[in-house]
């Protein structure tokens, strides 16, 4: 977007699009951008509820220190909520760095975080002042961000990526919808369910594995059972073992589609289409450790290119040029692989040592 005009306003920042003449308030749309993200990554990195997240406050960071070694360890207390049991969760250095973000980003210029007073909608009354993580500035005062507010926090952040699925219609995501990502992502690493069970706060172990968005291995081995079955009423002559020579044959398919450049996707039984000229086929995989051998082909091309057009061979410059535009656009397709590489960026961002709000010894 071009800005016009820049007019400040304390304590906002107003742009007009020339196209629309419509303001924008920068403050506000930084604001709203920055607490989406807060939100995604704690409730990402946690898997806590939303009516949780609207509760954590300062006090809810805390630094268990080991008896024998003297280490600090770092954790986030839950409070009581859906189930009436507390939680205590180890905080990851990835989750400590969004807590420290926070806490930098609301606490007052003598180090201390603003008390703020939240209205709870199940018992119909407010709470006393305590310092919430999650509160911003709505005009002159200091609100917590409600359950709501939340909500449509991460919606109009998803609706403004353009995400859609496979219909074409937006995604919508919901709050409740990381807690899934978080389960199933911690149970298909190793973590055993049990333990998912306590860090989620689920009573029962079966609504835990409900959460995990994948298909269970004993319903992958049940259905391979079922093929058993269904094969084994069939006659046996439909179902032999292939000779050495064919299952030679089908081995050697995967190791000869190895070449210089990378890789070939072709299907076991389908032959070469480009009759071997790789660098025009849209099978192959480039190997991103081939890319210099890719520039002196496109190189090599350039100046067979130049060869042909000066001695007068059009119908082999021609044949060249193709080969060269698929040389081309292979040498681009690596290096938007590379570019794609993320690279990790030091913020300075404080330690959790630093905005702890508690430490605590056994």
């Amino acid at each position: 977007m071009r800005l016009a005009r820049l007019v400040r306003h304390s304590p906002r920042i107003w742009a007009e699009e020339p196209a629309t003449s419509r303001r924008r308030d920068l403050i506000r749309e930084e604001d709203n951008a920055f607490w989406a993200w807060a939100a995604v990554e704690v409730l990402r990195m946690t898997g806590i509820r939303v009516e949780e997240l609207s509760e954590l406050s300062h006090h809810s960071l805390v630094q268990y220190r080991t008896p024998a070694t003297g280490e600090l360890i770092p954790l986030l207390q839950i409070p009581p909520s859906k189930t009436d049991e507390e939680r205590l969760l180890v905080i990851s250095p990835e989750l400590a760095d969004v807590l420290s973000t926070i806490v930098c980003r609301i606490r007052n210029p003598d180090g201390s975080v603003p008390l703020v007073v939240a209205y709870d909608h199940h018992e119909k009354i407010w709470n006393p002042p305590i310092p919430l993580l999650f509160q911003r500035a709505i005009a002159l005062e200091i609100r917590p961000i409600p359950i709501s507010g939340i909500r449509v926090l991460v919606s109009d952040a998803l609706a403004r990526t353009g995400r859609t699925d496979v219909t074409g219609k937006p995604l919508d995501f919901s709050p409740h919808d990381f807690r899934r990502i978080f389960t199933t992502d911690a149970i298909m690493n190793g973590m055993p369910p049990h333990i998912a069970q306590l860090l989620l706060g689920h009573k029962d172990i079966n609504t835990t594995m409900g959460y995990k968005a994948v298909y269970p291995e004993e319903a992958i081995n049940g259905h391979r059972a079922f093929i058993a079955r269904r094969r084994g009423l069939r006659p046996s002559e439909e179902y032999r073992h292939p000779s050495d020579a064919e299952w030679d044959e089908f081995l050697g398919h995967f190791e000869r589609r190895r070449l210089a450049l990378g890789d070939c996707g072709r299907a076991y039984g389908t032959g070469c289409i480009h009759e071997h000229s790789c660098v025009r086929c849209p099978l192959l995989r480039v190997d991103l450790a081939q890319r210099q051998r890719l520039i002196d082909i496109r190189d090599n091309l350039t100046a067979r290119i130049a060869e042909a057009e000066r001695e007068g061979w059009l119908g082999e410059a021609d044949g060249l040029r193709v080969s060269l535009a698929a040389a081309k656009e292979k040498l681009a397709q690596a290096d938007a692989s590379l570019q794609r590489r993320v690279v990790a960026v030091e913020l300075g961002m404080p330690s959790f040592s630093n905005v702890a709000a508690r430490t605590v010894t056994s």
